[in-house]
């Protein structure tokens, strides 16, 4: 099973654990990337993630690419666009497997896949009053 989308809404770790969850996987591993109150030494106010319209494409090939490792059971990944606070979660990761070292590894990949293919951006403001646009890497 693939579950892969970007949203406005907002993410659920668990969500992304039940749907991964499977009687055949001893190994269930998740991920939430969590919207920090700070940024290269400069405190955060806000910010607001913007997708390009290929953005859901690129999330489910990313899922599909990792769902087709061996030993992978399921896997879910969602990445949440619009305006987001402190503390709220931009992008949420769950795979499953029989052992944890393959669910491990595939959720880090998945991350790490995720976050260098998407095209996503961050627009941040501080609390200086500056502001910046940056990749979701």
């Amino acid at each position: 099973m693939i579950h892969a989308r970007v949203t406005t809404d907002p993410l659920s770790v668990t969500e992304h654990e039940n749907l991964v969850a499977s009687p055949t996987a001893g190994a269930v591993v998740s991920f939430a990337g969590v919207v920090r109150d700070h940024d290269g030494g400069r405190d955060v106010t806000s910010l607001v993630y913007e997708a390009h319209p290929t953005a859901s494409d690129v999330i489910a090939e990313v899922a599909a690419d990792i769902a087709a490792l061996p030993g992978i059971v399921s896997v879910a990944v969602s990445h949440r666009v619009g305006p987001l606070s402190i503390g709220d979660a931009a992008l949420v990761a769950a795979v499953s497997s029989p052992h944890r070292a393959e669910a491990f590894a595939a959720c880090a990949s998945l991350v790490d896949e995720v976050k260098k293919r998407i095209p996503v951006w961050k627009h941040q403001h501080f609390t200086d009053g500056t502001d910046e646009w940056v990749n979701s890497a």
